[in-house]
């Protein structure tokens, strides 16, 4: 038996199937969960990779900024299984705007676009998947370490730390329910989400020259397997944490 054995998963931001998402759903599936995708924007495109997974899954749409899919998803969510033990938040945006290094010029609409989708997101799926949870649970977030600024990463490095800061805070508030809230860390990867952000080979080339276990951008498997395993019963004591799965570099000094 898997480790996910009898769990049912709810995974968030499926894009592609080089999404960090699709591997976490993928390796769920296989670790013995049941999985239900949300997706935003090409529903139909989600949908179709959603058939590349070991058993097809049901995809749900889901805008994190908009209040009527976060209120209705409980519900639609009971469409498939009964109850969820786990929710991946695979979910960030900011416009071109607040990247590239326009950190000093960007204007609060855009800012604030960042925030909500990628920060304030992760408090707003636990809300929205908390009657799901009924035996505890665990809400696991992606992130990409934010303890130092990053060379074009601007606005979206300001909503990393908001989101690595909102997890803290969830743990704390959920913890009494039962619920974790980890995140994992990954090095850069190249998903499409990647692609979209300026300079991204600088940030490959560094991380591989740094990482003490060298770093494969292509790889996505080691943070999604660091994803499964806090989805698991295997750390049962363990939330407000941030796993690393970026071969040893934000370890490393100059």
């Amino acid at each position: 038996m898997g480790i996910l054995a009898g769990k049912r998963i709810l995974v968030t931001g499926v894009l592609t199937s080089d999404s960090i998402a699709f591997h976490v759903a993928r390796l769920a599936q296989e670790e013995g969960a049941e999985v239900v995708l949300t997706g935003f924007g090409r529903l139909s495109l989600v949908e179709r990779i959603a058939k590349r997974l070991p058993t097809p899954a049901p995809v749900l749409e889901l805008d994190v900024t908009d209040q009527g899919h976060l209120d209705s998803l409980a519900d639609r969510v009971r469409e498939h299984v009964d109850g969820l033990d786990g929710v991946v938040h695979a979910i960030g945006f900011a416009p071109i705007e607040a990247l590239g290094g326009n950190f000093l010029n960007t204007e609060w609409k855009d800012v604030s676009t960042a925030l909500q989708v990628s920060t304030y997101s992760l408090k707003a799926l636990a809300m929205a998947t908390m009657p799901l949870l009924h035996d505890g649970g665990s809400i696991v977030g992606l992130d990409f370490d934010a303890t130092v600024a990053w060379s074009s990463y601007d606005w979206m490095g300001v909503a990393k730390a908001g989101l690595e800061s909102c997890s803290r805070y969830l743990a704390r508030h959920l913890g009494p329910k039962g619920i974790r809230v980890n995140l994992v860390a990954a090095g850069p990867l190249r998903t499409i989400a990647a692609k979209g952000i300026p300079g991204f080979e600088e940030f490959e080339a560094t991380w591989d020259a740094k990482a003490p276990l060298g770093w494969k951008a292509d790889d996505i498997e080691p943070a999604a397997r660091a994803t499964v395993g806090l989805l698991s019963d295997w750390f049962p004591a363990t939330t407000g944490e941030i796993v690393h799965a970026d071969g040893g570099f934000h370890a490393m000094g100059d």
